[in-house]
């Protein structure tokens, strides 16, 4: 496949040849000897280079043609742009590919539009007895929202969601490892994949951590990233035993606060809250220089949309046996209906596009350095 957007190869091409000859970087992170295997540079290559590229900054601070240098080479920046245009490229259904390119404005009108909108219906449609009343029975949420409409809604939005993700990850997959060099099996790259994704190895600088406020050395992203990764999987977890308990043990929400659903979901809620919130801190106080600054709405957009999701589970939690648990379970509903709207067409999708690029890095890896050797 290529690519339709010719032009925005150029900025991308030069700098990563310039990097390809120099070569100084080249331990720092996979991006480099990911470059050098791929000479050519196609728009293929560089979808592959820039979803690969963990922006830990590092190369930044390492690189001698930086700015002021004539040759004024910014990888950081360089690459963040060209993972947004990735995302636009292969995104399915194609008019919808338009979200992308104002992710950030997107992802808040329709987060905060379903936010809304939830509540709303629920206070048109629920009786104000019903809807303030005190539930306290297990069952109780559903008194308020029946489970077969919470389940339809959910389940509709994720699954056109996830099939979007599927679809535009397949054909990105399709180009990044139809045009590389000689891999090796998946199966047999998989481990070190998963390693790689879920220690977030990149991140480390080439030993020392990234370089968010200048040449100093910190796992603070890393830390916080990976508190609000794990604590989404542990919500995802929470939302699967819960599931479990409902069908196979015929046992209805809200369970016992010691349950097992409210435990994980409680450590994951505060683990999202915390690596959001430390995430926004570092990029509010970053060095803007190796920034690529439009970017950046999109990322605080989906950080507040995780934010708001865990927030509102949590306080959810704590009140459910108020009166204030009707209004309360509908605001839930309304940030998780609004994030698997934009699941595929908000910030949230570079997970899946990174996943599926450390994978044919770790598929080439071996045949590049018994060749090396």
């Amino acid at each position: 496949m290529q690519q339709s957007e010719p032009d925005n190869d150029a900025e991308p091409r030069r700098v990563m040849q310039l990097c390809n000859v120099c070569s100084f970087c080249t331990g720092l992170c996979d991006v480099f000897p990911a470059s050098e295997r791929r000479p050519d540079l196609t728009g293929a290559d560089l979808d592959y280079l820039a979803n690969l590229c963990h922006n830990c900054r590092a190369c930044w601070y390492a690189c001698q043609y930086a700015p002021p240098h004539e040759f004024a080479i910014n990888v950081p920046a360089t690459l963040a742009r060209r993972r947004t245009q990735s995302y636009r490229y292969y995104a399915w259904p194609r008019p919808l590919a338009a979200l992308l390119a104002r992710s950030g404005l997107a992802t808040t009108l329709v987060s905060l539009g379903a936010t809304l909108l939830i509540p709303l219906l629920t206070l048109l449609l629920v009786p104000f007895d019903t809807l303030f009343a005190i539930h306290q029975a297990e069952g109780a949420f559903y008194e308020v929202i029946p489970w077969g409409v919470m389940s339809a809604v959910a389940a509709l939005t994720l699954g056109f969601s996830v099939l979007a993700v599927m679809v535009s990850v397949m054909r990105y997959w399709r180009d990044i490892s139809t045009q590389g060099p000689p891999a090796i099996p998946v199966w047999r790259a998989l481990p070190a994949a998963a390693r790689d994704l879920f220690t977030l190895r990149n991140l480390d600088g080439g030993g020392g951590g990234c370089n968010d406020r200048d040449h100093r050395f910190s796992q603070v992203r890393r830390r916080f990233h990976h508190a609000l990764f794990y604590g989404f999987l542990l919500c995802l977890a929470a939302t699967t035993v819960a599931a479990g308990y409902h069908h196979f043990l015929e046992w209805q929400a809200p369970y016992p606060f010691f349950s097992l659903p409210n435990l994980l979901g409680t450590v994951g809620g505060i683990g999202m809250m915390v690596g959001a919130t430390g995430l926004v801190w570092v990029k509010w106080g970053a060095d803007p220089e190796p920034t690529a600054t439009e970017t950046l709405p999109a990322d605080y957009a989906l950080l507040g949309l995780l934010f708001a999701t865990a927030a509102t589970g949590l306080i959810l939690m704590v009140l459910r046996e108020t009166p204030a648990m009707g209004l309360l379970l509908a605001l839930h509903l309304g940030t998780v209906l609004g994030f698997f709207l934009m699941i595929p067409y908000s910030k949230f999708v570079h997970g899946a596009y990174r996943a599926a690029a450390l994978l044919q890095a770790a598929r080439e890896r071996p045949l590049h350095r018994s060749v090396a050797g």
